[in-house]
């Protein structure tokens, strides 16, 4: 997290927060990421509006507020929703319950409790600051020193999901190390191929698929 926002993270973080997306009622508990501070939450939904989503299994990985997985419930997907911090996993339960909508909510470290290859679409908006996390909120923004949440996450996909039956999508800000992580996904057979690139308060935010590397 840059350290100008980190004493403005920890203000807002220290209670639920309330929070509407077009008529979809959040509260945000604390330690969860936040929807309306960061950018990337709503480039992904401008970006899975235009997927075909009616009766696809959709798998958002990493979910946070789950706000994703609202949009795409509503857009007509069967929703699974995970997060490891297990605040994120009670708010989206308690907020998919208000705004009824079918989502499941599970725990999970990426796929550990859940099997990927029984989507049809995945989305993954990672941490991606190379520094081992130390608490609940710090796991939403840091993949560890060695970027081992990424190592994890290639490696896991090579070995049990089929890209060519499922489409997996991935932000990136140019505040990361692209080159890095690009780097790691083909050590395990993947490439990141750009599918949406846009540039929102200075910062440029990028939108990757899988695909099996050539």
């Amino acid at each position: 997290m840059h350290p100008l926002l980190k004493p403005i993270a920890a203000w807002h973080f220290r209670k639920p927060r309330q929070y509407n997306y077009e008529g979809i009622e959040l509260t945000v508990l604390p330690s969860v990421f936040h929807p309306g501070i960061y950018l990337s939450t709503n480039i992904l939904i401008a970006f899975i509006k235009k997927l075909e989503l009616p009766g696809k299994q959709f798998l958002e990985l990493g979910a946070g507020s789950g706000l994703v997985s609202f949009v795409a419930a509503q857009k007509g997907a069967f929703v699974t929703a995970t997060d490891i911090n297990p605040k994120a996993i009670e708010g989206i339960k308690m907020n998919a319950e208000k705004n009824v909508l079918n989502v499941q909510a599970i725990v999970s470290n990426l796929f550990e409790n859940i099997d990927g290859a029984s989507f049809d679409i995945i989305i993954i908006n990672p941490p991606y600051y190379p520094k081992d996390p130390s608490s609940g909120t710090e796991m939403a923004f840091y993949c560890g020193q060695d970027f081992g949440y990424f190592q994890r996450l290639f490696s896991q996909v090579n070995e049990e999901i089929d890209l060519s039956k499922t489409a997996i999508f991935m932000i990136l800000s140019e505040d990361c190390e692209l080159n890095k992580i690009a780097q790691i996904a083909q050590e395990h057979g993947i490439d990141l191929n750009l599918v949406h690139e846009e540039k929102k308060l200075q910062e440029r935010n990028y939108i990757f698929k899988f695909v099996e590397h050539e």
